[in-house]
């Protein structure tokens, strides 16, 4: 079952475009702002074809400026094949109310700085800018030695970009995808000093690309950092079933649904907290999968994920050439006697 969350009501005092697919939204909750600090975020209650459901949304910029202003701002990219909750979002206007939890962290940036100044590597991709901006902005106004690896589809989709340039100068280099331009992982983190500390956010593809560069380095595990986003997998999103044998239950899981939420609304309750496949708390043992798992995670390794197993019931999906793929769970219930 989900965590509590502390929800209460806020009002979207403003929003403007950054970029065609970027939308800031400012946010005046109506119990004032709670303190919060870089890596943060809040959860924003959405409606989605007539269901309630739960996004999460990084806090942008510095916590001083959120406080100042009264606002939470946060942005959000217009996903055509996302599950609605972007489309939802960009359907509000200046004036309407909405449900939002308190800010909670998984990414925060807890470095003491006392002492000799470490190196740190600062990676967005995409959307991914939106926890990163804060990141670079603090880092820079705490002396710490920072540069910033930026990459997006094209400049026009480079949102907070010229924030960044006031904040870092030359050590913030972007990369665009319609220029054929991609950040050389291996090449930045080969030129960074001993005990460097690399923060990432973005794509799925990307934040594998930086683990496994990051090992080939011989790097320190507890030396990266990372935070995604939902993403759309490696596959086609498609419907398909799904077994429960202890509940005796088959249920379809379509196309613009979560596997969590089927299970939640079948009674299949399931821990869960992040619903972005960071966490952990939602895995589900695999008994047996027809088609191929999109493990849509961040939790499990590479080797965990390639032995199927196990996934995350909140974002991982099941695909199969032509359709009709099937997936066997076995859940955590047990019948009493």
């Amino acid at each position: 079952m989900k965590h509590p969350n502390t929800w209460s009501k806020a009002t979207v005092r403003a929003h403007r475009d950054l970029t065609p697919t970027v939308r800031e939204f400012e946010l005046l909750p109506e119990r004032g702002v709670t303190p919060w600090h870089v890596g943060a975020h809040i959860n924003v209650a959405v409606q989605v074809n007539g269901e309630d459901q739960t996004r999460s949304y990084s806090l942008v910029s510095l916590p001083t400026r959120s406080q100042a202003d009264g606002v939470y701002r946060i942005a959000v990219k217009r996903a055509l094949n996302s599950r609605g909750g972007s489309r939802f979002m960009w359907s509000l206007n200046a004036g309407d109310r909405l449900n939002i939890s308190q800010p909670g962290n998984h990414f925060e940036l807890t470095t003491n700085l006392t002492g000799p100044a470490p190196h740190f590597l600062l990676v967005a991709g995409g959307i991914g800018i939106t926890p990163m901006l804060g990141m670079a902005q603090s880092l820079a106004t705490r002396g710490a030695k920072v540069q910033m690896r930026y990459g997006a589809r094209s400049r026009a989709e480079l949102a907070y970009v010229e924030e960044l340039r006031a904040a870092l100068g030359d050590e913030l280099e972007v990369f665009c995808d319609d220029a054929g331009e991609q950040i050389n992982l291996d090449h930045e983190i080969a030129a960074l000093p001993d005990h460097s500390q690399l923060l990432i956010c973005g794509p799925l593809p990307l934040l594998d690309a930086a683990r496994a560069a990051w090992a080939r380095a011989g790097r320190a595990v507890a030396d990266l950092r990372f935070e995604t986003f939902g993403n759309s997998g490696q596959f086609e999103t498609q419907a398909f079933w799904v077994d429960i044998p202890r509940h005796q239950l088959r249920l379809e899981v379509p196309a613009n649904r979560s596997l969590l939420s089927v299970l939640e609304e079948a009674g299949v309750q399931t821990l869960h907290e992040c619903e972005r496949g960071e966490c952990g708390l939602c895995a589900m043992d695999v008994v047996s999968v027809s088609g191929t798992v999109d493990h849509r995670d961040v939790f499990f390794s590479a080797h965990e994920k390639l032995n199927n197993q196990r996934l995350c019931a909140c974002v991982s999906r099941v695909h199969r050439a032509g359709g009709g793929g099937a997936l066997v769970l076995d859940s955590a219930y047990r019948a009493d006697g």
